[in-house]
Order: structure tokens, then sequence, then C-alpha cells
């Protein structure tokens, strides 16, 4: 890899939409950029165009991260090159479809991208981030992480744990210079809809995001000091009540005893 004064910013899933715009935000916040996907002409066209347009050093880096040779060639950058101070976990894929009858493929290509790779990926990065003392991680979840749908019972599943990885990370590493945001979108206009079974179409338009603005105000909540950030809703306290009632829950649970409603009779 090059080397330059800047910082570098990894960014998983980059060709195109979520990952793309992330790429040129960061870019326009003075950030060199290593520009991760399996599109290499399309790599190439927006390395270009970012660039141009915000003077910074921008490099490519062909890989297919459900794969283990994909995985290990960005592991390798970021376990190597000190200059990283930002990692994207974007990189992901939707096959929305009941589990009966469906490829097994379809499941097991979902859990590599969207959990395998990204969990390879932060183990990756954190020892340089923790040394330094400074970076951040931003992982793309979903509003699917709190709830499934009958055609989601993997996509959720792994959007899912995501969500509960940031959470544990942002725990463990409270303390240090080293920030977690996890971000949870709704509906948002990407290609990740054409092969997922469910056709962007078939969405109600009011319902769907557009993605340049998805990923602004996900920067301005991390810029506000959130670490857990849905693009869409209004009410932030709606989203302190849905922890503080989860973390409630999950203390209700800790007595030893079993609940007197599960008691023999």
């Amino acid at each position: 890899m090059s080397t330059s004064s800047r910082k570098l910013a990894v960014v998983t899933g980059a060709s195109s939409g979520i990952g793309a715009v992330y790429a040129d935000r960061l870019a326009k916040r003075g950030y060199d950029l290593l520009l991760v996907a399996r599109r290499g002409e399309r790599l190439q066209a927006l390395a270009s165009t970012i660039s141009t347009a915000h003077g910074v050093r921008v490099e490519t880096l062909i890989a297919d991260l459900a794969t283990e040779a994909g995985q290990a060639s960005v592991e390798h950058v970021l376990s190597s090159n000190p200059a990283v101070g930002v990692l994207v976990n974007n990189a992901g894929i939707a096959r929305l479809a009941p589990i009966a009858g469906g490829p097994l493929q379809d499941s097991l290509s979902q859990i590599a991208l969207n959990i395998t790779a990204l969990t390879r990926l932060t183990h990756a990065a954190l020892p340089g981030m923790k040394s330094r003392n400074d970076g951040l991680i931003i992982n793309i979840a979903s509003a699917l992480a709190l709830h499934t749908l009958p055609v989601s019972s993997v996509y959720s599943g792994t959007k899912a744990f995501v969500l509960a990885f940031s959470r544990g990370l942002q725990q463990e590493l409270a303390d240090t210079g080293v920030k977690v945001q996890v971000v949870l979108p709704a509906a948002t206009a990407t290609e990740v809809w054409d092969n997922s079974g469910i056709p962007l179409s078939a969405l109600a338009p009011e319902s769907v995001m557009k993605t340049d603005d998805m990923v602004d105000a996900a920067l301005r909540a991390l810029d506000q000091g959130e670490d857990t950030t849905m693009p869409s809703v209004a009410d932030a306290e709606a989203i302190e009540r849905f922890e503080s009632a989860r973390v409630a829950l999950f203390n209700m649970g800790q007595t030893g005893k079993v609940a007197p409603r599960l008691l023999p009779r």
C-alpha cells in the first residue's frame, strides 16, 4: 500500500450504494481511501472520480469477501498498515425468501459475508487501533436486526449478530480512543435489492430512503456521539426506551429461579 500523511479509511462493498457514498464522504473529510469490492472496473471508476473531486489518494483492492481468499487479502492490509484509521464494514448481501425449499447456499453466503467477513476484518483492524488508542469502526446492520419477516430469517439473523457484536465492542472499547458505530438503515435505494428476491419496485416509494441521505444522516449521528443509529427514526428517545427495556428484560432473568408461571401446578 502507498504511504501518506493522512489516515486511511477502508470501505468494503465500495463499488456502489452505501459503500460508494461513505467513500465519497470520508474522502471529503480528508481521508485517503482503500476501496474494497468484487467489481474492479467500477472500483477504478469510483476511485478516479473521488480522487479528482477531493484530492486524496484512493486505492482499490478487488476481493470477494464471501471467500477465504478475499477475506485474507483485506485482513492483511488491516493488520499490517498503521495508517488505517477507519474501517467501514459495509459489504453484505440479502436473500429474502422462506427457508423451506430455499437453496442452502443462499443462507451460507449471507452468513459468510454479513457475519464472518465483518468479524474477521474487525479482528484484524482492532489491535492496531487499540495500540494507537485511536480508530473508528462503522458496522452497517439493518432495521431488520430488530425484526424478522417470514422471508428474512437468515438476513435478520445476520444483522442481529452485527448489532449484538457492535454492542459488545462498544462496551469493550468504552475506555479507549477507538469508537464503534452501528447503523441500522431501513429500506434504502441500493443495488442490494437486485438479487434479494424482492425488487425495490415492490416497496412503497415513500418508505425508501435515498442512499446519500442515509449515509449523511449516519455521519451526522456519529458527529453527535451516537453509537447506535437508526437514520429514519425521528424519536431518539424511542431508541433509548428500546435499549432500556432490553437491558431491563435481561436483568429480570438473572434470578436463578424458575418463573412462577412455569412452576408445576
